[in-house]
């Protein structure tokens, strides 16, 4: 009896083991805040092809990625620095005023990897407009927010025009709409926005209608390319989970490397995240293809943005150089 009692206990122990080592690992929820806009795709790739669970798997961890969604940098900034997110792909301009409001504390924020660095284009509706100095002194330039990556640019440009202390010359033509409403200004044509600072695929929109040129671009202010879109997320968090910006890393990466190999696959998870009216599979396909490049991790531009915000006093610290603002993880390059 007692020979059989032991084989049963044993038995039991067994079947316990066994059941516990099927009972899957508990996943971690990561919270990466996203917008709105083509420059967004490679976070688009990575949640439908479920990239950034894919290489936290290879480092042992098991998370569960949401993408909660936020209409700009001021939002997006807010809501890492609060903990409501873990981390955020918005711009440099905002990424810079959170690493020196929180510097040298748990909320600093630290740049992870660059994830677009398409060029913002200013485009105008009025034939006659050549450059922004045309503009009537009615007329409006329409960008997603007053601060905002667009509105840095064109205080850039009135800089280099104008001069030291400049940089506002044009600051009283320019309102704050969403990128729809100014779409629908510049084609209608019907209000007193008849200029509109773009990113893609709102730009490959107004320029494929015929309506409207280029007049300036992103390009003029920083003298080259720049980056438009960074992830970035708070001391606390990355110490807290020191396995994950590599993470990120590999899985933008891997999806960058996806868009430009496969545009066409690439453009059909991007309407399928944002459905257009305007754009098909085909429109988007051709504009992946023009912007090939535009999809990778190096970051450009932080130290000319920082130097240009320290000059406005929008910076109490000036970052010596764009390592100072972004870890130096996986070998991502910042200048």
């Amino acid at each position: 009896m007692k020979q059989f009692l032991r084989t049963a206990i044993a038995v039991l122990a067994l079947g316990v083991g066994a059941a516990q080592a099927q009972t899957p690992q508990a996943q971690t929820p990561v919270k990466i805040g996203i917008g709105f806009g083509v420059g967004f795709l490679p976070l688009y790739v990575a949640d439908e092809m479920h990239l950034i669970e894919k290489h936290a798997a290879a480092v042992g961890l098991t998370i569960a990625p949401t993408y909660p969604r936020f209409s700009g940098s001021g939002a997006m900034q807010d809501a890492v620095l609060s903990g409501a997110i873990d981390m955020g792909v918005y711009g440099i301009g905002a990424m810079l005023i959170a690493w020196d409001k929180a510097h040298g504390t748990p909320n600093q924020i630290i740049g992870i990897a660059g994830v677009n660095s398409t060029p913002l284009v200013l485009v105008t509706n009025k034939p006659e407009v050549k450059d922004i100095d045309d503009l009537a002194q009615g007329d409006k330039i329409s960008m997603p927010a007053l601060i905002s990556p667009q509105m840095y640019a064109l205080q850039m440009i009135a800089e280099k025009r104008f001069g030291t202390g400049k940089q506002d010359a044009w600051r009283t033509k320019v309102v704050a709409l969403p990128h729809p409403e100014s779409v629908n200004s510049l084609l209608t044509g019907a209000t007193e926005v008849k200029a509109y600072f773009s990113t893609p695929p709102f730009t490959k929109i107004v320029l494929d209608s015929g309506k409207t040129h280029v007049i300036a671009t992103s390009e003029d202010a920083f003298g080259g390319r720049s980056t438009f879109l960074a992830l970035a997320a708070t001391k606390r968090y990355l110490d807290a989970n020191p396995k994950m910006a590599a993470v990120m890393v590999g899985a933008l990466q891997e999806a960058g490397d996806f868009i430009r190999a496969h545009p066409d696959q690439a453009a059909a998870i991007y309407l399928k995240a944002e459905p257009s009216k305007f754009l098909d599979q085909a429109g988007v396909t051709a504009m992946l293809k023009e912007e090939h490049g535009d999809f990778g991790l190096e970051v450009s531009g932080v130290k000319t943005l920082a130097d240009f915000m320290g000059r406005l006093g929008q910076l109490k610290r000036i970052p010596t150089s764009a390592n100072d603002v972004f870890t130096p993880i996986a070998g991502v390059k910042s200048n």
